[in-house]
């Protein structure tokens, strides 16, 4: 490809609406640029991108037999009646009526459409297992678009759907997938870590996430340092302490604490460590909804309190699968909490609380604790579990921190941050039995097919692998993602004949042997062409100047080691094809 040619959308500027590394450098060397918030057009260079990660995942899915079809984006509500998922996928999902008023939605994943295939087209338990999959465009309405496509509201993801006759065969096309994402990221490039995760929206009872590693994640992992223990936080378990409560001492009393809302204010003011104060946290117990979303009964509010020791953090998906809680966690309003208890969030406590009481397992040990009173201003002192507070429950509901012990008791967890990229999920039978999805197995007798479902977003693919490997150039890309693998830069094109034919002579040989090479043929600077072939990351190039020429020499520049040589012109063919394994 000639730059003269191409669409070589590169800028010299820092977007300003850019804040982490991947959005930044993808608008630079003009793979994106934004439509509207959270949706962007893919440009050439982004496209080629694209292109590979999408051949890579076609490969690897068609050797697991996994069966390419393609599905609507715009999909009929009744199916997300039909799954009971139109309201509790929640204000994500992006939902529209046609001229004639009839209800859709924009599909943020498409387990009710390729459920809706199965039901029709599948008969018989001979014809189990199947497994199909798409690269497709998704919607999902996110509430704040961030950093790019990384959380975007319009992405491009594969996703795979499998049907069985029982649950051991879909343990074995779950682990095919599995193996089949590790050898994805790995092609890629990447260096990622499968584990433990939530299922979500989705449902189901087990998934592993695929999670590249990085700073700029959103997502925090946690694994052992002893074992191969790895789980998203949302998921790993804080073992109980194994050190036993202390005794009571002092009766409780009330202590003033004017101004503290905070648990390190009240801790400041009672001159005591934050992990000795009290968090408690107010949530809205479960309660009905009706296909709307409104609730439908007419039971009077009841909240829930979940206490923790001041400096540990509520995880919201354990929480909120205790049962009775409602889920998604929702918290209770200052005005909802003022009415429950005569007072204001910072000065809230177990002692008294009329509502449900639930104790993380690391707040259960605690003693001689301080909490809110219920009273602006006040905390109690020298509380303590059975003596005053007689009636609670404890459970799991907090993050993991650095140094916990591992869940599997092998060595202590360490903490990082990763990008989600891929996840697989066993779904059972959460979307056959709810519409109707069935075969006749041996017996005659129609049973719900067991389901999974695997998907790569692979928009995000791109942006993680940014992540993963840039400079203070550009883009440094895996081989596999590079847009072009060779470029050639000709220095002063339009003044030397002998630079321009030995250009043009390597350009045709590169491109009878089917390498992708970007030929930078403009009437350019030398330093806007180099800053260009390394702002988008081209991984091998070779420079062309009439300087060398003249001793019978090109350059040649690795992108990736900055690594510089020069090689004979008659040689530079031979030395290209040995660096691209050709």
């Amino acid at each position: 490809m000639r730059t003269s040619r191409y669409l070589l959308a590169t800028l010299k500027e820092n977007p300003v609406e850019a804040v982490v590394v991947s959005h930044r450098l993808m608008l630079r060397a003009g793979l994106i640029r934004q439509v509207a918030s959270g949706i962007y057009d893919w440009l050439p260079t982004g496209m080629r991108v694209l292109s590979k990660v999408e051949a890579i995942i076609r490969e690897e899915m068609n050797k697991k037999g996994a069966i390419e079809i393609s599905m609507p984006v715009v999909q009929p509500a009744e199916l997300w009646h039909e799954s009971g998922r139109y309201v509790k996928y929640g204000p994500e999902l992006c939902r529209l009526k046609d001229r004639k008023q009839n209800e859709f939605v924009l599909g943020p994943t498409h387990e009710e459409v390729v459920t809706a295939i199965a039901r029709n087209e599948i008969k018989s338990a001979r014809q189990l297992p199947l497994n199909l999959y798409q690269i497709q465009t998704k919607f999902r309405d996110e509430v704040r678009p961030r950093f790019g496509v990384m959380r975007g509201r319009e992405f491009i993801m594969k996703d795979a759907y499998s049907f069985h006759v029982d649950h051991a065969s879909l343990e074995q096309t779950y682990q095919d997938m599995y193996d089949a994402y590790s050898a994805v990221f790995t092609r890629l490039g990447l260096t990622f870590r499968a584990v433990e995760a939530d299922t979500g929206s989705i449902g189901g009872n087990h998934s592993h996430e695929f999670q590249v590693l990085a700073d700029a994640g959103e997502d925090t992992i946690a694994y052992s340092d002893a074992s191969d223990y790895a789980a998203n936080i949302e998921m790993a378990e804080a073992l109980a302490p194994q050190e036993e409560r202390g005794a009571p001492q002092d009766p409780y009393s009330k202590a003033p604490t004017p101004g503290c809302h905070t648990v390190d204010e009240a801790a400041g003011a009672l001159n005591i460590p934050s992990d000795n104060v009290l968090k408690s946290l107010v949530v809205h117990a479960a309660y009905e909804v009706d296909e709307d979303g409104k609730r439908v009964d007419d039971k009077p509010l009841e909240l829930v309190m979940l206490c923790l020791r001041g400096n540990q953090e509520l995880n919201e998906i354990k929480a909120a699968k205790l049962g009775g809680i409602a889920d998604p966690i929702e918290f209770a309003t200052e005005e909802e909490i003022a009415a429950y208890t005569g007072a204001h969030p910072g000065s809230l406590g177990p002692v008294d609380f009329k509502g449900r009481i639930i104790f993380d397992r690391a707040a259960e040990k605690m003693s001689n604790f301080a909490c809110g009173a219920n009273e602006d201003g006040y905390h109690f002192i020298n509380v303590n579990l059975d003596r005053d507070i007689p009636k609670y429950e404890v459970a799991d509901i907090r993050n993991v921190e650095e140094g916990d012990p591992s869940p599997d008791g092998k060595g202590t967890l360490h903490l990082r941050k990763g990008i989600e990229v891929g996840q697989v999920f066993m779904l059972g039978t959460k979307y056959s039995e709810a519409m109707g999805a069935t075969v006749t197995d041996k017996n005659g007798k129609n049973i719900p097919m067991e389901m999974g479902c695997y998907g790569i977003g692979v928009t995000r693919v791109v942006a993680a692998a940014i992540e993963q490997h840039h400079d203070d150039k550009g883009i440094v890309w895996p081989d596999a993602m590079a847009p072009f693998t060779v470029g050639i830069i000709a220095l002063g094109l339009g003044k030397s004949e002998e630079v321009k034919n030995a250009a043009e002579k390597l350009y045709k040989e590169l491109e009878d042997l089917g390498v992708e090479v970007l030929y930078d043929d403009r009437d350019e600077r030398a330093g806007v062409m180099f800053s260009d072939m390394e702002l988008i990351g081209v991984p091998h190039v070779v420079v062309i100047g009439a300087k060398n020429l003249a001793n019978g020499q090109v350059e040649y520049k690795n992108r990736r080691t900055d690594a510089r040589e020069n090689v004979k012109v008659e040689d530079i063919l031979a030395f290209i094809k040995e660096k691209i394994g050709r």
